[in-house]
């Protein structure tokens, strides 16, 4: 019984360092979206081909804003359908947070290689269903991710100290907590995890000292954490659990090995549940050795987070249409990678 509560114990431990990895790396890349937003509208442009690249670079892009971004483009008639595949398979949801501190190297080219596939098979997307019509959304809230209103860079906030509100107050001490642990290596892992994670602490700092009240809280209290974060725990304690407990229970590893197309024909299958988490279980397999990149490639192409809800509430035929072809490339692809042994 001691042994199973220390047990729950280290799985507990480990589920808070990726919940915390992920919390600090998607404030800053809310931030960076927001901050930029209107530009990329303006940039995408009617060029097919610039479509493709833009929507795949913003899906590659871990979170979920590149998505609803090129969805409401997409709603508004703005970009083609083939953009929208195009993202939805570069993207890989809140496991793309997870995999940049697990394994940041392979996570790099996992994004480079989705990339490279969002825009060949947008194209292809484009070429098969092209001359598909969507009637726009003229008053879809989807039109614009944010208020021209909403703003996230206010320096005078930082010089308003002492009187800043208790939230800000909270965010501040629990990040500089977390800086001083991850550089004295308390937390985390030596290499590219630490460098990553205290350049990643040092800008949410920033974000925390610069940004306006109404930011702080329907950003990064409403969204980021009531909307992702607690999903985020639950989905890695449990993946951490279930693989920790197979491992005890059978040779997971020589199971898997002698049904890696099984596995990898799993992966794409539950990579069409449009939600970020089921898919975790393929990041901590690859992250512990027991599954091959072509697998964990697989999972990330089919599978989209939750970037494909708005568009699934808006037309079911093209969220289909668009799972349809994921699922098909990235078995592909997938399967063609592991029949080279990747």
């Amino acid at each position: 019984m001691v042994e199973f509560l220390k047990e729950i114990l280290e799985v507990f431990l480990e589920a808070v360092n990726v919940t915390v990895l992920v919390f600090v790396m998607m404030t800053v890349v809310d931030w960076v979206q927001v901050y930029t937003q209107g530009k990329l509208e303006r940039v995408i442009g009617k060029n097919r081909w610039r479509q493709y690249l833009i929507a795949s670079f913003l899906g590659v892009v871990p979170g979920c804003t590149g998505g609803f971004l090129v969805v409401s483009l997409y709603l508004r008639r703005l970009v083609s359908f083939g953009a929208v595949t195009g993202v939805m398979i570069a993207g890989s949801g809140d496991e793309a947070f997870i995999m940049l501190g697990k394994f940041p190297k392979d996570a790099l080219l996992l994004f480079g290689l989705l990339f490279i596939c969002g825009v060949i098979f947008a194209r292809i997307a484009d070429w098969i269903f092209g001359w598909r019509k969507l009637e726009p959304c003229p008053e879809c809230e989807l039109s614009h991710l944010h208020e021209e209103e909403c703003k996230c860079f206010e320096p005078k906030v930082a010089l308003r100290f002492p009187n800043w509100k208790l939230t800000r107050y909270l965010l501040i001490g629990f990040n500089l907590f977390l800086l001083v642990l991850f550089s004295i290596g308390v937390i985390g892992e030596e290499g590219w995890e630490k460098i990553l994670m205290i350049s990643f602490l040092g800008f949410s700092l920033f974000i925390f000292l610069v940004v306006p009240d109404h930011y702080l809280k329907e950003h990064i209290w409403e969204h980021i954490f009531k909307r992702h974060i607690w999903r985020v725990f639950l989905w890695s304690f449990f993946a951490i659990l279930i693989i920790a407990l197979l491992l005890e229970q059978i040779d997971l590893e020589s199971f898997i090995k002698a049904h890696l197309s099984w596995v990898l024909l799993i992966s794409a299958l539950v990579g069409i549940i449009p939600e970020s988490g089921p898919h975790l279980i393929f990041v901590f397999l690859y992250a512990d050795g027991l599954i091959p990149f072509s697998i964990l490639f697989t999972s990330s192409f089919v599978q989209d987070g939750h970037q494909m809800l708005p568009l699934l509430s808006y037309t079911v035929r093209d969220s289909v249409l668009i799972k349809i072809l994921n699922l098909i490339f990235g078995l592909l692809v997938g399967g063609a990678l592991y029949l080279l042994n990747f």
